[in-house]
């Protein structure tokens, strides 16, 4: 077996994109092939193999390219990770706008802005590359609607009692105060934030707060987002987090669709209006600018229209290679 891919990181957070070596995955729409993915043993072998040591590692990203659910994309898009397929990804949305500018898929000139239009599992989304004399300036996506679940949700967990915020950013994220368990979003504490934030996703994954009110395929915890405030800027709040998601993850980007869900409690507390910018800075000091661009109405709930800014860079193409006999298989993880 043979798998061609081409990396990229954003903000720190690796995204490799698969080019070739990838069974057909049917379906006729994201979600579907995203179902079909899940279970085919043929397909999700590719993810294992990219995701797993020693090809990859327990932090590891990326996603599948597939066609769109019509005309009206120009591509759409499975996430992945080392447990499995996320919903929505704003990190990787950023990175394949950059891609597929980079690479002629989506046509751009040397200056101004190009939307790429990508499909993903919660819907659709648009990365915006800005270019000047040929080099990207940054790339902006525009988010599916997100809101707020629930706030001052109070729960037990190891390090005490907390009150936490469940939001909808394209994805289920939980919200947590590092100062409530005496943390800081900083490396000092990683085994800790990945402890607690481990923990909290597992005790509300299967709450009713966390299940999609119109389709169950997009429900469960699949983040914790664990942030400090930093004061303010001279355009809005200033945030640090960092995202605990799938099983232990931890996202080195400050998390796009996070962003975007912060973005929505933000507004619901009123610290982030229109015309406001969030700046949004993860564990490792790479930054996010996030934005309402409008509001809308999701699922039964008052929603707004995120957009979040970065960049994305390459960091390498790839021809991975898999022989039957490799004596560690499809590889391993240690977490």
């Amino acid at each position: 077996m043979k798998i061609t891919t081409e990396d990229f990181h954003t903000g720190g957070e690796p995204f490799r994109i698969v080019t070739g070596g990838v069974p057909e995955i049917l379906g006729n729409t994201i979600l579907e092939r995203r179902e079909y993915a899940t279970h085919n043993l043929g397909v999700d072998r590719v993810r294992q193999l990219l995701c797993h040591e020693p090809r990859g590692h327990a932090d590891m990203y990326g996603c599948f390219v597939i066609p769109p659910n019509d005309e009206g994309a120009d591509f759409g898009v499975l996430f992945w990770h080392k447990d499995g397929y996320s919903t929505a990804c704003g990190h990787g949305t950023i990175a394949l706008g950059e891609w597929a500018v980079r690479t002629g898929r989506v046509q751009a000139g040397a200056d101004g802005e190009t939307d790429v239009t990508i499909d993903v599992p919660s819907g659709r989304v648009t990365a915006r590359v800005r270019r000047v004399a040929g080099k990207t300036v940054d790339v902006t996506f525009r988010n599916v609607s997100s809101y707020v679940v629930a706030q001052n949700i109070e729960i037990e967990t190891s390090l005490g009692r907390v009150f936490v915020d469940v939001s909808y950013g394209g994805a289920m994220y939980v919200s947590l105060d590092a100062a409530l368990v005496g943390l800081k979003v900083d490396a000092d504490h990683y085994s800790q934030l990945i402890a607690i934030g481990r923990e909290i996703k597992w005790l509300l994954n299967d709450a009713p707060v966390a299940q999609h009110k119109s389709d169950p395929r997009l429900s469960g915890v699949y983040g914790t987002i664990i942030y400090e405030d930093l004061g303010k800027t001279a355009t809005g709040i200033h945030q640090r987090n960092v995202t605990i998601f799938a099983d232990g993850e931890v996202d080195r980007s400050p998390c796009g669709s996070g962003t975007s869900a912060r973005i929505a409690l933000l507004n619901a507390e009123g610290k982030l209006v229109e015309g406001d910018v969030l700046t949004h800075d993860s564990i490792v000091n790479s930054r996010f600018l996030g934005r309402i661009v409008g509001t809308a109405s999701a699922d039964g709930y008052d929603a707004v229209i995120p957009e979040v800014s970065g960049n994305a860079y390459p960091t390498g193409e790839h021809t991975f290679i898999f022989e039957e006999d490799d004596e560690v298989g499809l590889g391993f993880v240690f977490r």
